[in-house]
């Protein structure tokens, strides 16, 4: 390669099945056209030089129009050592080189149009970017693959480090389009849907910065933990409970964090079947998606705990203002959330939460990881 390449991937929203992919549950996920960028310049030695749009910059709407950037230098004509478990940049290069990619020097400069620790996949979708632009530099085959990428940055941001996440965002952010992602038994199964929406999805960002590892933790392990104590009763997954015979009463019988987090991971199953029914009926009722979006973000907030009075009142709000209903996006405990809303009432919604300062913006569904 000797002239320079683009690469683009975009965010996503979590319609149904939030937090529920590392219980190896179903997801359905939409990509959005808020997307992660890449420029890629060839180099003459074995370093990686990351110039990335300041961290600063970090909600929604906001321009660099100053050109506000940090950069960063990964060596990897030496072995890789991590500063800690999101050091993302050596973590991706490392994983190129342990699946026998041959790699060499780049100048990579990086933008993004996506809010930073706001539940937008920011860190997934940067790796997705970064992994296809490498790809692409080294014109190697795997770079036009885009589940091929996805599972490299599930490996560079969560198994490098054994974080608690999982791969909705990598699948999502790469796939594009409105996915169903299935992770049963420990597979990755990516459908898509075919379906367009009438309605209108309005993204807002509560300006909290919210600690996603802290949050994923606490909402997998209680569940993780009472799923455990439940194996001795014949329950091996939340799925049990809505699809097999599984008696969910069951789930009374565990100590009350783990009964809440189970009780509310079957609801929010029960919920993703009905999300996806209604999606493939051929028969969408705008109202009733709201109604189901609103009736899943109840779950995350009461049976997780992971919304907060700034997320509650920005859906409450658009909700009053004519949006059919809504719910947080990604992780919780800050960051982004949204609602679906008839296009008329786009404006007065974007109005009404504006009102007090939270940035909104209406979304358009977009293509996954590409060449620009």
């Amino acid at each position: 390669m000797s002239a320079q390449i683009c690469v683009s991937t975009p965010s996503r929203l979590c319609l149904f099945g939030e937090h529920q992919d590392f219980l190896g549950l179903s997801v359905i996920a939409v990509a959005i056209d808020l997307r992660f960028s890449a420029q890629v310049t060839p180099r003459d030695d074995k370093v990686i030089r990351i110039i990335i749009r300041d961290e600063s910059l970090d909600f929604l709407n906001v321009q660099n129009d100053k050109a506000l950037y940090q950069e960063y230098e990964v060596d990897f004509s030496k072995p890789l050592t991590y500063r800690n478990d999101e050091d993302f940049y050596p973590s991706t290069v490392n994983t190129l080189l342990k699946n026998g990619y041959d790699l060499r020097g780049f100048d990579i400069k990086m933008d993004s149009q996506i809010p930073i620790g706001k539940g937008m996949c920011s860190s997934s979708t940067m790796i997705v970017a970064l992994i296809k632009a490498i790809l692409e530099g080294i014109g190697h085959p795997d770079a036009k693959d885009p589940m091929k990428i996805a599972l490299l940055a599930f490996q560079a941001e969560v198994e490098e480090f054994g974080n608690p996440g999982g791969k909705m965002d990598h699948m999502a952010s790469a796939l594009g389009g409105l996915v169903h992602l299935d992770f049963a038994n420990g597979d990755t199964k990516a459908r898509s849907l075919n379906h367009t929406f009438a309605g209108r999805f309005i993204l807002f960002d509560s300006l909290e910065r919210k600690d996603t590892l802290r949050v994923l933790a606490s909402s997998k392990t209680p569940t993780l933990a009472g799923l455990d104590l439940l194996k001795e009763q014949g329950v091996k997954s939340i799925a049990d409970f809505v699809d097999g015979d599984a008696d969910p009463a069951l789930a009374d019988t565990l100590p009350p964090a783990y009964a809440k987090a189970v009780k509310a991971n079957i609801e929010d199953y029960r919920i993703f079947k009905e999300g996806l029914a209604l999606i493939e009926s051929g028969k969408m009722d705008d109202a009733k998606l709201g109604e189901l979006l609103s009736a899943h973000q109840a779950q995350l907030r009461d049976g997780l705990g992971i919304s907060t009075d700034t997320i509650e009142w920005i859906l409450e709000t658009a909700k009053a203002a004519g949006a059919y209903g809504g719910k947080l996006n990604g992780s919780g405990g800050g960051g982004c959330c949204y609602v679906y809303a008839p296009v008329e009432k786009c404006d007065a919604i974007l109005e009404a939460v504006g009102k007090r300062g939270y940035p909104g913006k209406v979304l358009k569904q977009d293509t996954g990881v590409r060449l620009d």
